[in-house]
């Protein structure tokens, strides 16, 4: 986003209140009034999708609540399912699917939209994106090697909510509230520990550091789920990182699209194009979770022209089967999303039985390149616990030397000499 030097960009004034769980935040009058200005001329534009599957759910279970309660998002989190007995009412649990009881007197923590609980198979346990979401006994079993912060994002913060581990980049976490839970997710520590944003006031020293910290060209926006703060909050955040001359691109990373859809309205799509060079990774798991309403959310991203990403993580029974895998990849490609990362599953504490072996994640890279696009081939990668970075992992294509030539392997298995010399 080119800019001159001497000028700054506007950043939206907001009040520093204490906020309730989302999406209850007192608003004061003067954003009342800021808001409806700026929500005017876009909100009569917006047409959600709403499938048929959706539809017959919201019949089913919310007889009560409308269609446009279904299509806002703050409906969605408010309705979202929080307890296992709760979640029995839509479900029939399994026998390793945690009951209301819980094991031992423990419970864990849930919350899934209910847009997201209509894609689950209330009848089979086994099914991709019930597994992701709905809690296990197994998840009370420590393995080795497991810890609560595997990737020392903690060692790594020289501030609160910022993580500087790569030379030319931070993380810089801003929220720990998300709308849906992942089982396997790497910062359980923080998310759903406590039921509310962090709050802009928290933001002010992470933003300082950034300021003083001139290496500092690339900025990946992450939490929890940022896309689940009100737009205000989201365009004071990006106003103000904007406004830092040596930040270059900003990234968003959120699995907001996938989980709620409903959130990705027009007025936050226009606010997000006035900060570009903006990008935004999405965490998709499965095929199945792309829906129609998927699908609009994407296309009013990418129109907005911010380049989509996909990062996904390798889960034992959940996706780590080749086939599944090609089909995930060309359905990203075909709502404009582009197969960025595929991630080792990080060892979190409970998470053993979620983790395939490296060498499943190898074979199913080699299973995909040379076989389809190369658009359609993420790249692999396991997250070196304590706090090594990402770390690229390839098949070995190379099988060797003979004289002068450099002895490669293709995707058929064929070997090909390549003069390398000079």
């Amino acid at each position: 986003m080119e800019k001159n030097p001497t000028e700054k960009m506007i950043i939206p004034h907001i009040e520093f209140v204490d906020e309730e769980e989302p999406p209850g935040q007192r608003t004061s009058k003067e954003e009342t009034t800021l808001l409806a200005e700026y929500f005017k001329t876009n909100i009569d534009q917006e047409k959600p999708a709403l499938s048929c599957r959706s539809l017959e759910f919201l019949k089913t279970f919310y007889p009560e609540a409308s269609s446009q309660d279904w299509n806002n998002w703050q409906w969605q989190i408010k309705n979202s399912v929080r307890s296992i007995e709760k979640l029995s009412h839509f479900i029939k649990l399994s026998d390793n699917e945690v009951k209301p009881a819980g094991h031992n007197g423990q419970s864990l923590p849930i919350r899934i939209s209910p847009y997201y609980l209509s894609l689950l198979d209330p009848d089979n346990p086994e099914q991709a994106l019930r597994k992701s979401v709905v809690p296990l006994f197994d998840e009370f079993l420590l393995h080795p090697g497991e810890d609560a912060d595997p990737l020392s994002e903690e060692h790594d913060s020289p501030v609160p909510n910022i993580v500087h581990r790569y030379p030319d980049r931070v993380l810089f976490l801003v929220t720990g509230f998300c709308s849906t839970y992942c089982r396997y997710c790497t910062r359980t520590r923080m998310v759903a520990k406590d039921k509310c944003h962090i709050g802009v006031k928290a933001w002010e020293v992470g933003l300082k550091y950034i300021e003083e910290h001139n290496e500092v060209r690339d900025v990946l926006v992450s939490g929890g789920d940022p896309l689940t703060m009100p737009d205000l909050q989201i365009e004071y955040l990006l106003s103000r990182l904007r406004n830092i001359p040596h930040v270059e691109i900003i990234r968003i990373g959120t699995k907001i699209p996938v989980v709620l859809p409903q959130r990705i309205t027009l007025p936050l799509v226009t606010m997000l194009k006035k900060y570009h060079p903006l990008y935004m990774s999405i965490h998709f798991t499965h095929a199945d979770e792309i829906t129609t309403e998927v699908q609009s959310a994407c296309e009013k991203l990418a129109n907005a022209g911010i380049p989509l990403g996909s990062q996904t993580v390798l889960l034992k029974g959940v996706n780590d089967d080749v086939a599944v895998m090609k089909k995930l990849m060309h359905s990203l490609l075909r709502i404009r999303v582009r197969p960025y990362y595929l991630y080792q599953c990080d060892p979190v504490v409970g998470t053993g039985h979620f983790r395939t072996s490296v060498e499943k994640g190898i074979e199913i890279i080699e299973g995909l390149r040379g076989h389809t696009s190369g658009y359609a081939v993420p790249t692999y990668v396991v997250d070196a616990p304590g706090g090594g970075g990402k770390i690229p992992l390839l098949p070995d294509y190379k099988v060797g030397r003979e004289n002068d030539s450099l002895l490669l392997r293709n995707y058929e298995n064929k070997v090909f000499r390549y003069p390398d010399f000079t």
